[in-house]
Formats: structure tokens, C-alpha cells, sequence
């Protein structure tokens, strides 16, 4: 089943009372591209939905919250368990990014992913790389990505690992023909 990210933007920003103006002027971006999302007739980017989600305010983890998450309190988590967060956003140009969550970060100050990205996938460019104000580290499991940290450009392949202050302005790219799979972990959460 495919999650509908623009039904789900225009329940949320109904039950906040918001009109599709409102929003895109809380967020610094037009009242079209707000109507474009939620009507499906664009995709946005990860760091795009975010900068929408900012306007509410909401962090991706909410916005694909669902009701079946495991209880705070358990430990140990089976594949199927994780939670998807961003399955299938399309990114800038193509490919799919998909942000599966161990866990339910309630009451909790460290978020810990497994990341997917195709080849294509890129998390945005200029004003709209990710910026947040945590710290972050990941491991690259398979594959390749071209990680930009600040005016720092590197090509990661597998047991390649980074840790960085988020606050830097930052981009994920996935420029080879193979699905990239890294861990990463984010403190406090990101999405």
C-alpha cells in the first residue's frame, strides 16, 4: 500500500486550522506548490516536505506516524518492524528514498535509521540541502553515496562511515547504478 502524502498534508493542515496560503507563507513557499503536493501532482523532495512540515510545525516522523508503532519500551525489533518514514518520496531528479526507524521515539534522544536510496535519489540541492539542529553519524552498508557536509564533498562506499554537526547545510546523493543502503543515527531525531 502506498502511503498518499498529499491527502495526509491537506488532513494535517485542515486540522490545524490552516488554509493552503497560511501554510505556504509559514513555510516561505507558495500557495501552488502547496496545492500541487496535495493534490499529487508533484512530489517533493525530503528536505521540501520538511520545509512544509515546518509551517505546521511537524517533523517527518509524525507526518508518517502510524498508529501499529511498537511500544516504547521494547527492545529488540524485527525487519518488518522498523518504521517507514519516507517510503517512495521521489527525490530532485529520480529514484526513491526510504527512511525505515527502529522504533518509537517517544520520550527518546536518539533516532536510529536504515537508509535507502536509489540511484538518482538526491535529499535536495542549494536552499533546500537538510539543515537541523542535531548531530549525525551513519555507516554505508552497500553501494555508494556522495555526501555534501558544508563546502566538504566526498564519494562514501561501503564501510565508509561519517559524523557530522547537522546545523552544516548537507545532501545525500546517490550518483552510481546501484541502491545505496547505510545506518545512520541522529541525535536529537530528525525526521
Amino acid at each position: 500500500m502506498e502511503f498518499d502524502v498529499g491527502a495526509r498534508l491537506r488532513v494535517i493542515r485542515e486540522k490545524h486550522g490552516l488554509s493552503q496560503r497560511q501554510l505556504a507563507q509559514r513555510a516561505g513557499m507558495t500557495n501552488g506548490t502547496i496545492s500541487l503536493i496535495e493534490q499529487n501532482r508533484t512530489s517533493p523532495s525530503v528536505a521540501s516536505l520538511r520545509k512544509v512540515l515546518g509551517g505546521i510545525p511537524m517533523t517527518l516522523a509524525e507526518f508518517f506516524s502510524h498508529d501499529d508503532l511498537p511500544p516504547a519500551e521494547q527492545i529488540f525489533f524485527h525487519n518488518d518492524e522498523l518504521v517507514e518514514l519516507a517510503s517512495d518520496i521521489p527525490a530532485a531528479r529520480k529514484g526513491t528514498i526510504s527512511f525505515r526507524q527502529v522504533g518509537d521515539l517517544r520520550g527518546r534522544t536518539l533516532q536510529i535509521l536504515h537508509e535507502r536510496y536509489e540511484p538518482g535519489a538526491d535529499t535536495g540541492t542549494g536552499r533546500n540541502m537538510l539543515q537541523h539542529d542535531s548531530e549525525e553519524g551513519g555507516i554505508i552498508i552497500e553501494g555508494e553515496i556522495e555526501l555534501t557536509v558544508g563546502d566538504q564533498k566526498r564519494i562514501l562506499k561501503k564501510g565508509d562511515a561519517y559524523f557530522f554537526d547537522s546545523r552544516l547545510p548537507h545532501r545525500f546523493r546517490n550518483l552510481g547504478d546501484r541502491v545505496c543502503v547505510l545506518v545512520s543515527a541522529c541525535t536529537p531525531p530528525y525526521l
